[in-house]
């Protein structure tokens, strides 16, 4: 099994890697001091846009889009090394790239699913970084987990799809520049289980759709719109808005999510890098009851199982993305669910070790790791929480030994 990079993974990989030292990291102080202020919090932070320029003029552009027309035509696994490197500023990175979180989703949901017409209105302005999207999922009032538990409605009138309900963690869906969303909600109530959902391009601007309020993550608004709760009242879009067909929202739901696992889990693996990195550096610098942390034992603990853990979770995630490229996203689905178990645990742990390394300093945004943290903790739900991984890992595993299947 080679988990290498091709030719053209390397040479992208070296220019990220010059582009994070040179652009990302000397700007993330700006970035975050442009969406700071409560009022600047929606807008697009200036600095953000001459990141995506220089990406642009250095080839480093829809990097996760595997067709060569509109992407770099990598592989997963050559996109999984570059993931790894943007996840180590999280929150910046990707989207100078144009390789963030919901909008990769919604480009490959269009790339896949979308009409020509669509294409062109929607994906095309995606593509090129003119406009943000969000994705309408889940819901305040039910279990979103199971998606079978969806309760907003889709209903066809004529020409039209009207649409009511309420969502929430909409990210991204409170930015100005967010035009378009992919909305899931129930078009069949009467079909079976898996067959009941649809899934609908609703523009932002059309009447009825609300941003109730912004939610913070533990107490922190974040930029990049946000992750509001929406409204959504007697919405009407036509019917030529549908993605694929009818029915189609919980197909259209799992091919979307087996590429973002990926993606998310590199970029775990990247922020769990730059946390190591920063842990060892303070233990070096800080000397409490007469020695570096560096040469306590229990720090030297830290270090190799953060070590393990990380090269683990790297391991196991460029394995899922070979298995993705060879046999497809079914016949990679056990190593899907395995990342998504370990990758964000992993991240979490490691963080957690870095802050406890840096003091009470772990806690300000003089490091990033406070952030790093949240967001690391929140990835633990999102694409699926802990619990339904391991429930669908270890229910493949039993299968092979029932008799009675």
């Amino acid at each position: 099994m080679d988990l290498g990079l091709s030719p053209k993974g390397k040479e992208l990989h070296d220019e990220l890697l010059k582009f994070m030292d040179e652009w990302v990291y000397p700007n993330e102080a700006t970035y975050f001091s442009q969406i700071e202020p409560p009022e600047d919090r929606q807008k697009q932070p200036p600095i953000m846009e001459e990141l995506k320029a220089e990406a642009k003029r250095r080839g480093l552009w829809n990097l996760f889009l595997n067709d060569e027309e509109h992407g770099a035509g990598l592989s997963n696994l050559d996109y999984a090394y570059l993931a790894e490197v943007t996840g180590r500023s999280f929150a910046v990175a990707p989207e100078a790239v144009n390789c963030n979180a919901p909008d990769v989703g919604n480009m490959e949901t269009l790339h896949m699913f979308g009409t020509q017409e669509q294409k062109d209105e929607w994906l095309e302005p995606l593509l090129n970084g003119e406009i943000r999207s969000a994705f309408f999922m889940t819901e305040p009032d039910i279990a979103s987990s199971d998606a079978r538990n969806i309760r907003s409605s889709i209903v066809r009138d004529g020409d039209e799809y009207v649409i009511n309900g309420r969502k929430w963690w909409s990210t991204g869906a409170a930015s100005e520049r967010c035009k378009i969303g992919i909305f899931m909600g129930v078009s069949d109530p009467e079909a079976e289980g898996y067959h009941q959902q649809s899934m609908v391009l609703v523009p932002l601007d059309t009447p009825g759709v609300e941003v109730v309020r912004e939610l913070p993550v533990f107490g922190h608004y974040e930029g990049h719109g946000g992750h509001p709760e929406m409204r959504f009242t007697d919405v009407r879009v036509p019917a030529s808005n549908i993605l694929a067909n009818e029915g189609d929202g919980f197909m259209i739901a799992q091919a979307r999510l087996g590429p973002g696992r990926i993606h998310h889990c590199m970029r775990l693996i990247g922020m769990a890098e730059r946390a190591f990195d920063l842990m060892c550096e303070r233990a070096l610098a800080r000397e409490p009851f007469g020695k570096p942390i560096a040469d306590q034992g229990l720090f030297h603990h830290w270090v190799a199982q953060a070590r393990v853990k990380i090269e683990q979770a790297r391991l196991l995630t460029l394995k899922t993305a070979h298995l993705m490229d060879t046999v497809g996203n079914k016949g990679a689905r056990l190593e899907i669910s395995a990342i998504k178990i370990v990758a964000p645990q992993m991240a979490e742990w490691v963080l957690d070790k870095a802050i406890q390394t840096h003091g009470a300093g772990g806690f300000s945004n003089d490091w990033p790791l406070a952030l790093m943290w949240s967001q690391a903790r929140t990835l633990r739900m999102a694409d699926g929480p802990d619990e339904v991984h391991e429930m669908a890992l270890a229910r493949r595993e039993i299968k092979k030994y029932r008799t009675d299947a």
